[in-house]
């Protein structure tokens, strides 16, 4: 499963290249195009921009940090994938998400010494994105998901473990 897993974070990494490669060639900086449209009102639209620092524009110019933490990042996040390699494959998986989707941004980061944004969810007010930080997203959401799966499936071993001894006990 460790294999997938690189494997997966690797396939990811190449369709947000591919994808910002697609925005940065075909749609020019600060153009929308409007995807998904009901009448006068936007849903969905490509809108190419540049970020320069994290999530909401922050910590912009400090590029040496937001090129440094990824990396510390992904690091840990493969050292810990190869000790649970035969560990659960949904947090295997959440892990090689959250890698592919900190290093499809760092490629930008060094190349460009910034981010290429283009996702725009038009109904609220959030930051335009990419499919690099959907991957980060759904990771870490996952990853979470996954200790809390793990957890209780430990409890309910551990209390039907403390049942059969009880049993036992009372024969």
């Amino acid at each position: 499963m460790f294999v997938f897993s690189i494997v997966l974070a690797a396939a990811l990494i190449v369709i947000d290249q591919i994808i910002k490669f697609a925005v940065n060639s075909s749609i020019k900086l600060y153009d929308v195009i409007e995807v998904i449209k009901f009448g006068d009102t936007k849903i969905f639209s490509l809108t190419h921009i540049r970020n320069a620092g994290a999530a909401w524009s922050m910590m912009e110019g400090k590029t040496w940090f937001l090129i440094a933490l990824p990396i510390v990042v992904c690091v840990l996040g493969l050292v810990y994938m190869y000790r649970i390699r035969r560990g659960p494959k949904l947090e295997l998986i959440s892990i090689a998400l959250i890698i592919a989707g900190g290093v499809g941004n760092l490629i930008d980061r060094i190349r460009l010494h910034e981010v290429i944004d283009y996702i725009k969810f038009e109904p609220v007010n959030f930051p335009i994105f990419n499919f690099a930080d959907i991957c980060v997203v759904v990771g870490a959401v996952t990853f979470c998901l996954s200790i809390i799966i793990s957890d209780a499936k430990k409890a309910k071993a551990e209390k039907s473990e403390k049942s059969k001894e009880n049993t036992q006990s009372d024969e």
